[in-house]
Order: C-alpha cells, then structure tokens, then sequence
C-alpha cells in the first residue's frame, strides 16, 4: 500500500482555518502532518484541531513534510515557497502566487530547478462543472470574445476578506486571477493587457490573446453586498456561453487540487495546467495591468469625478 504524502500548512487565518486545513484533513493519499504561521498560538490551536504537529521553526517544519499547502498572504508566501521548493518540497500555492514579477520567477525557477510538482488553486479551474464547460468550450470553433464581471464587497466592515494585502491591491489582484485563467484556458494565451482604472478598486482589462481574440474584465472588491454579481461568457458562432459559477464549498475543489499535486508527487510529473508555470504567467499580466493602472489617476471610492 502507497504511504500518504506528508502536508504541512502554512498559514493560520481565515482561509486557512476554513478551507485548507479542512481539505488536507479529508482528503484520501495524504496526511496532515504539520502547521507553521507566523502567529505559533494560532498554529498550536489549528493543529489541535486536526491531530497535525504545530512547528515553530521553519526548518523543522519543512523536514517533517513532503509538500507544503500555503494559506498567507502573496508577498508572504512567494519567499516561503521558495524556501520550500528549494527543501524539495512539492507545492499547493494560492493565487496570486506573488505580487512582485521578480518574486514570481524566482519561485518559478525554485520549482523547475528543484523538479518538484506544483499546483497554483485557481478554485473554479478545479470545479467538475467548470472543466467541463471548458472542454466544450475548447472544442468548439468561432468563439469571437469574452467577458467577466465580478463585483465583490470584500472591503465591507466585518468581512473576513478585508485584509490588509487587498485593501492595497483590491480586486485586480484578489479576483483578476480567477477570470483571467478561465478566459485563458478557453480563448487561448494572454499576450498582452490594457487596462483602465474606475473609481476606487475598480479596473477595467482587455485581454489580448494569442489566437488574436480579445475578452474584456471588470473587477473590484469595494461594492456594497447588494451589488455583488460575477459572470463569465463566451460569444460568437457558437451562441454565448455561461461559465458556472464558483463554488461556495471551496474545500471540494481544493480536495481535487490536493489531489492531483499528490499523483504528480508521486510519479515524478512536474507539470500541471495550472502549476506555477502558470501562475507566473498570470502575474505577469496583473503587473503589466497595474503599471497602466499605476499612471493613470483613481477617483477615491465614494467620490464623485
């Protein structure tokens, strides 16, 4: 019988407690062996819960582990991935898997010298539902365009997901990676971006692909509960085409993501649709996204122009 492929996690917060720590501790193949964060009681309390091994040292904790699922911050985790590939360790990461482009190839070049697997969770590109629209939408011909709109409240009072890296990079950063993943799945490579800046977080992309499509996205995390609304659509020949929407049970995907991160693990296949490869890709749009946004003034949330 194959052994369980050792986890630690890396992290403690909200997502951490909710979702990833919950998939590491259902899913079949592997163990939840060890937590680190930088809060140690808040890692002490999270491994109680889940029988795992809290660490305080960060050296320790990578030896006791084969792969590490990461739950911080991006500019938390990019070192600390980086770290870890460089141990041996195989990687769940979250998006964006860096705020910086350096950051992001470093930790690239981490895992490919390395020869680790890794598995970046894009939540939908994981959902049973998305694949198989994106299977019906690759293998369809005269697509013309696509479109996604997600309209968060995640800077409203009392959200869990008001947190200090997306007041400072709003939505572009926290939502842009899902919808630019599925439009790049299904429309073909990103080559390049335009973007224009709206009120507050607002930021409006074109996105434009390598089979000389074009799809356009609208993100921001600063409306109010009662405007929240995310769609993705394709268009052209084929009619328009909805994307499902993502799941609220975000562990049932992350159990596949695990999943999958673990059979690569074990054979040797160092390459994923959405490994780190991937997420560097998509990060290199964001910043190329935000260098426009950058030089182009904002008009502050709840202000009128």
């Amino acid at each position: 019988m194959t052994p369980p492929l050792r986890f630690g996690l890396v992290g403690t917060g909200y997502w951490a407690q909710i979702v990833h720590a919950p998939a590491l501790a259902s899913t079949e193949g592997i163990e939840f062996a060890s937590v680190w964060g930088r809060n140690s009681g808040a890692a002490v309390r999270l491994a109680a819960i889940h029988h795992a091994t809290a660490h305080t040292d960060l050296d320790d904790f990578l030896a006791s582990v084969d792969a590490v699922a990461f739950a911080v911050p991006p500019d938390v985790q990019a070192p600390l991935a980086t770290r870890a590939a460089q141990a041996g360790k195989h990687l769940l990461l979250e998006k964006p898997i860096a705020i910086s482009p350096a950051d992001a190839d470093a930790l690239t070049g981490a895992v490919e010298n390395a020869q680790v697997a890794s598995v970046v969770f894009f939540t939908a590109r994981f959902q049973a539902d998305v694949r198989a629209w994106l299977a019906e939408a690759q293998a369809a011909s005269g697509w013309a365009g696509g479109c996604a709109v997600w309209l968060g409240s995640a800077m409203r009072p009392g959200s869990p997901f008001n947190t200090p890296w997306r007041r400072d990079k709003g939505g572009l950063w926290d939502l842009g990676p899902h919808v630019i993943s599925l439009l790049w799945a299904s429309l073909g490579e990103v080559r390049s971006v335009t973007a224009d800046a709206g009120r507050g977080d607002v930021s409006h992309l074109v996105l434009h692909h390598g089979t000389g499509l074009t799809s356009t996205v609208t993100v921001t995390l600063g409306q109010p509960e009662n405007a929240e609304f995310a769609e993705l659509f394709l268009w052209g020949e084929p009619g328009r085409s909805a994307c499902p929407g993502e799941t609220e049970d975000p562990v049932i995907p992350l159990r596949t993501a695990l999943t999958e991160l673990a059979a690569n693990a074990r054979s040797g296949q160092v390459s994923h649709p959405c490994d780190v490869g991937f997420g560097r890709d998509i990060g290199h749009v964001l910043a190329g996204a935000q260098r426009q946004l950058d030089s182009r003034p904002r008009t502050p949330s709840g202000s009128q122009p």
